[in-house]
């Protein structure tokens, strides 16, 4: 019996030797090791400290430069190399995974100085189209998700979010077993792992660990616990023998032990994960029982942990914690002798990945179509359709919802240098509605599949060196609706008869052999006008801008006026209200009695015409009674005006700076003002299709007619969004310093809530009647230097002293509410305009009750203020 006993044993200590030795010598099977910046030539290098096999990322990526850190004190050889990013907005790893298994994902980070700069980057980390993680390297220099893949390919994106330039150190991939971490209800983003070691720092890592998870030594600070003796860990997590052989206890043994998590957001949810092992050597009477709890529940009662062997213990549904702080605590049950005791915790935030990513297969198609015509767009990094703000450029997307995958609706590859035929790849964009191939290279012929592809209906092919016939298909009366142009192909054979055509078309696929003489006709013609044309100004703007020679009219509407009619409403220009980037503004006068503003634009201003255009376009289209309307516009030649209605008592910034004398608008006057700007922001923004986005709200722009009504103007800064579900465009960013969204001129990402933030702007001027922008006061813009006055209590000083305390108080506040959480630095905490509108009306609502319903529209009478002030001040020229 004792014999056996002893066999029993000894098998008992070489089955546990045997797990140890797997555990302590891994294989890296599945790991993805990469060392960014390593040049090829010295890749790959096993690690010293760790064991592990590093190689460069050169054929991960297609963008980048390698640097070298000027950290001397890390231990680890992967952290001496790094890329850096100073081109594009986001630059992607592509990886090459098991599609639907758990990865650890790590990216390091050693920025070291090594631009010599100083300033620690800051930038977003993306796991496909999805947020991972704002970073900002001045705090720890790692960031770790546990991500259950989609597909076969994994992109691991980098976003410039500022100033700085993004850049990365190492980039690490360690698959897990799917029935350990729970990912199912989101990736997890890690928030401490900690092994309580009672010391502090170092990690315990691969080859302790066969995952490679960091454990960071930690001291409690309570009681430590620990043994020499190895710990087993049979169960999915496999917590290295490590980390199991030490614990703590709370020194005193009858109260709980405590851990707390702090978190980024109220909102955040969390998943703890809590690893325990019976490490003490317990007496015959001796019970080690206790509950876990997090944030108050349960999540086990009555635990006792194993002894020398790991167990894992978790919440299984994500967790909230109050106040932004999760607690985290072990108490010991009354039957139980010794108090709790845990060996390591590992704490996660559960991430909402919003996007689904496009399609796979138009996302194939745009690969092979990018690797057939070996295209290198800075752009074309990452997933194509989302996010949408940093969608590839030259295609449009369709979306649906968020979780539904998008597809590529639009794709405009002209000008891209394209050579060869045209590929078949193009048939896989099963969606494809738009596809422009103009101003290439392209050779042989059109290819029959693009008369079959179902949802193609614009196919542009001017302008390149296709041959041979038509397809027959393309004549056939059932695909009417497939409009193809292919002028500029000399070799292309369109007609019946298939005669070389060495003249110069554009055909739409059922054209009637008369529909291709008109335009032949129109052709010749514009070409005659030219001639006798004298260049203009304009006539080379146009031709940069690879518009015929010949300007066409820019609208056929009415309101329409010649250049002679313009002088003549002008008198010849007598009377200049004002002067701007566009040019300048003059009275003018319709019939002798109505009143117009004209601006006219300078010869000398190319970004004027086309916000010119802009304008014209605009207003032709939108019809608002808090928008300016638009009165008519000439466009002749080199002389392009625009005309619009006169707004007697100036604008808006006027009136609180006192610049037009008088006494100061009263409260109830500011805040019917700014509800009425609100209602035309609004319309442009849900009211419009498509959506407008204004982009140069400010006081100046905000015009009061006779009655001291508002009116939104100028428009010549305005976008509008695509069709199709976008909600923002990438542009240029273009505005005025003060009232700009910081956000927008940080990304070029535009959306309404840019206007939103310039709104707020308007809302604290009218507040504080105080410049935006003011050297010398505390803080110089408005909006930090309200925010610097309410963290000080100082909420006096902010309002208006010119008001005389002639408000309800409650009305004023929530005004200041509205407008700091529209000046919020971060968009997505912005109220819509719809939004703000209503919370608006309420406050107006407040202030009417106050005043018994009447609505003051300042100092004096409307009728009084309509006739007190010269018609001479208009709205300033921009």
């Amino acid at each position: 019996m004792e014999c056996n006993r002893k066999l029993l044993l000894a098998l008992t200590f070489g089955f546990f030797a045997i797990i140890h030795l797997v555990q302590a010598q891994p294989d890296q099977q599945g790991f993805i090791s990469l060392d960014c910046g390593l040049p090829p030539g010295e890749s790959p290098y096993t690690d010293p400290v760790t064991g592990l096999t590093y190689s460069s990322d050169e054929d991960f990526i297609q963008s980048g430069k390698r640097g070298e850190s000027g950290d001397s004190l890390t231990i680890y050889k992967q952290y001496k190399d790094l890329r850096y990013f100073p081109d594009g907005i986001r630059n992607c790893y592509n990886l090459t995974v098991n599609n639907g298994i758990n990865y650890l994902i790590r990216a390091g980070f050693s920025y070291g100085n090594y631009d010599g700069l100083n300033v620690n980057p800051k930038f977003d980390l993306h796991v496909g189209p999805n947020m991972w993680i704002a970073v900002d390297l001045e705090y720890e220099n790692d960031r770790e998700i546990i991500y259950m893949t989609k597909s076969n390919l994994l992109q691991i994106c980098l976003v410039k979010t500022g100033s700085t330039i993004p850049m990365i150190s190492t980039l690490e991939l360690r698959p897990l077993r799917n029935d350990s971490y729970m990912t199912q209800l989101g990736p997890l983003k890690l928030i401490y792992r900690r092994a309580y070691t009672g010391t502090y720092g170092g990690f315990i890592r691969y080859p302790d660990d066969v995952f490679d998870r960091k454990w960071l030594r930690y001291n409690w600070f309570e009681t430590n616990v620990n043994t020499t003796l190895n710990v087993t860990s049979t169960n999915p997590f496999l917590v290295p023998d490590a980390v199991s052989r030490s614990g703590t206890s709370p020194k005193n043994a009858t109260t709980p032990l405590s851990f707390y998590m702090i978190n980024d957001d109220d909102s955040d949810k969390v998943n703890v994960y809590f690893h325990f092992a019976e490490i003490q050597a317990l007496n015959a009477n001796d019970t080690r029982e206790f509950d876990i709890l997090l944030e108050g529940n349960i999540i086990q009662r009555g635990y006792s942990p194993k002894v020398l062997q790991s167990e894992t213990k978790y919440n299984l549904s994500p967790q909230k914690c109050g106040a932004g702080i999760c607690i985290l605590k072990f108490v010991r049950t009354q039957r139980s002798t010794l108090p709790p005791l845990i060996n390591a915790i590992e704490t996660f935030k559960v991430l909402d990945f919003v996007y689904a990513e496009t399609n796979p297969n138009d996302v194939a198609a745009m690969k092979n179509i990018q690797a057939n015509y070996g295209l290198n767009i800075i752009s074309w990094q990452g997933d194509p359709c989302v996010p949408e703000l940093l969608k590839w450029e030259d295609l449009k997307c369709s979306y649906t919802n968020k979780s539904t995958p998008p597809r590529i609706i639009s794709l405009d590859l002209s000008s891209r240098g394209l050579k060869g035929v045209i590929t078949p790849a193009f048939q896989n964009l099963t969606e494809l509605q738009k596809l422009d191939l103009s101003n290439n290279s392209l050779t042989g012929g059109v290819p029959e599949f693009l008369a079959s592809m179902k949802s193609l209906s614009i196919i542009n092919l001017n302008w390149n060196d296709l041959t041979g016939p038509l397809p027959k298909s393309f004549n056939d009366k059932e695909k009417s609706g497939i409009k193809l142009t292919v002028q500029g192909n000399p070799r292309l054979c369109t007609d019946a008869s298939c005669k070389t055509s060495n003249q110069k078309y554009v055909l739409p696929v059922v054209a009637s052999a008369a529909s291709v003489l008109i335009v032949v006709a129109v052709l010749i013609l514009i070409l005659v006008f030219r001639k006798r044309r004298r260049p203009t100004q304009v006539d080379s703007l146009s031709t940069v801008q690879h518009e015929l020679p010949s300007r066409p009219p820019l609208f056929t509407q009415t309101k329409r006026f010649t250049y002679s009619e313009v002088v003549a409403f002008t008198d010849n220009f007598e009377r200049v209200l004002g002067e701007g980037g566009f040019g300048v503004v003059y009275h003018g006068s319709l019939n002798g009695t109505q009143p117009v503003a004209v601006k006219l634009l300078s010869q000398s201003s190319v970004q004027g015409y086309k916000e010119f255009k802009a304008e014209v376009e605009l207003l032709l289209r939108v019809h608002h009674v808090n928008l300016v309307s638009l009165v008519g516009y000439c466009d002749e030649e080199s002389h392009l005006a625009l005309l619009y209605e006169y707004a007697p008592n100036g604008d808006l910034r006027q009136h609180l700076s006192g610049e037009r004398g008088g006494s100061p608008l009263k409260w109830s006057s500011r805040l019917k003002i700014v509800v009425e700007t609100a209602q035309g922001l609004e319309y442009l923004h849900t009211g419009c299709q498509p959506p407008m986005v204004h982009r140069d709200v400010k006081t100046t722009n905000i015009l009061l007619d006779e009655h001291f009504q508002a009116k939104l103007a100028d428009f010549g800064l305005s976008r509008s969004f695509s069709i199709g579900g976008e909600t923002h465009v990438s542009t240029a960013v273009a505005g005025t310093p003060g009232y700009l969204d910081p956000e927008y001129y940080r990304t070029n990402r535009l959306n309404e809530k840019s206007d939103v933030y310039s709104f707020g702007i308007v809302l604290l001027e009218i507040i504080t009647s105080r410049p935006v922008i003011q050297q010398t006061r505390e803080k110089p813009h408005i909006a930090a230097w309200v925010g610097y006055m309410l963290t000080k209590g100082d909420i006096e000083n902010i309002v208006d002293p010119r008001l005389n305390r002639d408000y309800d108080p409650t009305s004023l506040w929530k005004v200041l509410e509205i407008a700091m959480s529209c000046v919020n630095p971060t968009s997505d905490k912005r109220p819509n305009m719809s939004q703000v509108t209503n919370k608006l009306k309420g406050c107006l609502t407040l202030d009417n009750s106050r005043r018994g319903g009447r609505q003051d529209m300042g100092s004096r009478s409307s009728v009084e203020m309509s006739t007190s002030f010269s018609t001479e001040v208009t709205p300033k020229a921009r």
